[in-house]
C-alpha cells in the first residue's frame, strides 16, 4: 500500500514510517518544514507538503494514497480550543477524499479521558462527541465513517509511548526531576499508567492498516498498570536523585503541565487488540527503559 502519514517525523510517526517501509509499503509523508521533507527522503519516503493548519495539504494526501494513518497533533497546550477546531477540519479534510473508497484510515487518540475506575476497554466508546469535544470528537468522526464506505480504525495510545528520544510525559517528568532536584511522585503514588514501548505501537498501526476490519479500536498497551511511585523510584535511581511525594495542591507548580496527567490513573486494556490483530509485543518495559538510561543519556 502507498500510505499517507501525518506527523510522519513526530516520535510515533517516525517510528510507524520506518516500519512501513520495512514491511515493504510505500509511504507519502506530510512534512511542514525543509528539514522534515529532507528526513523523510533521506528514508525513501516521499513527502507531501503541508501541516494542520492547512487541511488541503491533508485532502491532497489522503487523495493520493491506498491508505491514512493520521498521528500529527500540535499539542498547543495554553490553546485547547484551538487544537480540538484545527484537529476537527484535518479529520474532515482526510474523510471527504476517502468516502466511498473503503480504504484503511487509522486515527490517533489516548486512554485519557475515555473512563474512570477501570481500565478502558476497546469495547468503550469515547465520551468525546462534536466539534467542541477534545480533539474535536475525532475518534467518533472517524469510526461513523464506515457508514460513508471508509475502513476506520482508531488506534488510542497509552499515556507513555516510551524509548530513546521521547520527548512526551516521561521526558518531561525527567526534565522536572532534575530542575526540582527530586523525583516526585503526586500524593501516595498509587496512580498508574499503561505505557507501550513505541516499537511495539508502530507495528501495531501496521497491522490495523493490513488487518483491522472496520470500526475497530485497537489499544497500543504492553503493560496495563505501572504506579506512578514507581516510575518515580526509577527516574530517582537513574538520576541518582531522592525520591519524594507531592502534595497535589503544588503538583503543577512541581511538574508543570504533566502533573495534571501524572495526577491520573490512565490505564487501558490490549486483550481484544492482541486476539485479533496477533499482536504480540517485544519491546522492553517503561523501568527497563529508564533504568537502562533512555532518559537520562
Amino acid at each position: 500500500m502507498r500510505v499517507f502519514v501525518t506527523g510522519s517525523t513526530g516520535w510515533i510517526g517516525s517510528a510507524t514510517v520506518d516500519e512501513l517501509l520495512g514491511s515493504g509499503h510505500e509511504v507519502l509523508g506530510l512534512a511542514r518544514s525543509d528539514s522534515s521533507a529532507a528526513k523523510l527522503a533521506a528514508k525513501g519516503a516521499q513527502v507531501q507538503r503541508g501541516d494542520l493548519d492547512d487541511p488541503a495539504s491533508f485532502r491532497a494526501g489522503a487523495s493520493a494514497a491506498d491508505a491514512v494513518v493520521h498521528l500529527a497533533n500540535k499539542h498547543d497546550w495554553a490553546d485547547p480550543q484551538g487544537n480540538d477546531r484545527v484537529e476537527r477540519a484535518a479529520v474532515e479534510a482526510i474523510l471527504a477524499a476517502l468516502e466511498g473508497s473503503t480504504k484503511p484510515f487509522v486515527i490517533a487518540n489516548g486512554l485519557s479521558g475515555i473512563l474512570q475506575g477501570r481500565p478502558v476497554l476497546e469495547t468503550d466508546a469515547s465520551p468525546e462527541v462534536g466539534p467542541g469535544a477534545d480533539r474535536g470528537g475525532s475518534e467518533n468522526l472517524t469510526l461513523e465513517a464506515v457508514s460513508r464506505g471508509i475502513r476506520s480504525i482508531a488506534v488510542r495510545f497509552a499515556p507513555s509511548v516510551h524509548g530513546r528520544g521521547d520527548w512526551g510525559f516521561v521526558n518531561w517528568l525527567t526534565a522536572a526531576a532534575r530542575k526540582q532536584g527530586v523525583s516526585g511522585y503526586i500524593g501516595d503514588g498509587s496512580t498508574e499508567w499503561s505505557a507501550a514501548h513505541v516499537s511495539d505501537v508502530a507495528r501495531l498501526i501496521r497491522l490495523g492498516l493490513e488487518h483491522a476490519p472496520a470500526g475497530t479500536r485497537m489499544h497500543a498497551v504492553t503493560e496495563q498498570a505501572i504506579t506512578t511511585k514507581t516510575i518515580a523510584e526509577a527516574l530517582g535511581k537513574v538520576l541518582d536523585l531522592p525520591v519524594t511525594s507531592i502534595d497535589p495542591a503544588d503538583a503543577a507548580e512541581h511538574f508543570g503541565v504533566v502533573g495534571h496527567f501524572f495526577g491520573q490513573t490512565m490505564t487501558g486494556s490490549s486483550d481484544l487488540t492482541r486476539e485479533l490483530l496477533g499482536w504480540e509485543p517485544t519491546g522492553p518495559t517503561l523501568i527497563e527503559d529508564i533504568l537502562a538510561g533512555a532518559y537520562t543519556d
